[in-house]
């Protein structure tokens, strides 16, 4: 099976990108990554890949453009790689709809919560203001919605009487390292096959 070819989206520092990064250093992640891309050029995982020669493209949004617009400059800088799967580390943006249509199904994400509870911003927040006694991590395909689409792996962890937004955001992200690119690994492995709203997770 041949190795897929990963494109990885961020914004800030990256925390994840890097454990995907370690992952497929380590060979356990049948892929490579290929390139990444970001909307600030003072991201700090941006300063990561460079510093381990992965290439990479900043797209910074003008007031002024549209995000269909946006997204088709990304769309076209892409199609001069073969890119297998994409994956947002922490991509603060909303991709337009001829973006998601392009890569159906070959775009993951990772939310702070168990969705579908706590979509959107401030997951850890809304589960604390809740008083939910669990929370966790999903790796989910990106779809139209927000924080919508098929579920690929989910991970709990428990909510402590004194947690904080900042202490349970540090326990989830914890598990997020850890799923993140167990889910990255299924997919190069070809195991992740959606049917509707599951995802089977095949033994192949």
């Amino acid at each position: 099976m041949e190795k897929k070819s990963i494109a990885v989206f961020l914004s800030g520092r990256g925390s994840n990108f890097r454990a995907i990064f370690d992952a497929v250093e380590e060979g356990r992640v049948n892929g490579y990554i290929e390139v990444v891309v970001s909307d600030n050029p003072d991201a700090k995982g941006l300063s990561f890949a460079r510093a381990n020669g992965i290439r990479s493209a900043v797209f910074e949004k003008p007031r002024t453009e549209n995000r269909t617009e946006y997204f088709d400059k990304i769309i076209e800088f892409l199609d001069g790689s073969t890119i297998d799967l994409i994956v947002l580390a922490g991509f603060m943006k909303v991709m337009s709809g001829r973006f998601i249509e392009k890569y159906r199904n070959r775009i993951l994400n990772i939310h702070p919560a168990l969705l579908p509870s706590f979509p959107g911003e401030h997951a850890q927040r809304q589960a604390l203001d809740y008083g939910v006694k669990c929370s966790g991590c999903t790796v989910h395909f990106v779809d139209e919605g927000v924080d919508t689409g098929p579920i690929v792996l989910q991970e709990t962890v428990p909510v402590r009487e004194d947690d904080t937004e900042d202490s349970l955001s540090a326990r989830i992200l914890e598990q997020e390292h850890k799923i993140y690119p167990r889910a990255v690994q299924l997919f190069c492995e070809e195991r992740l096959k959606v049917e509707g709203r599951r995802v089977l997770i095949l033994n192949h």
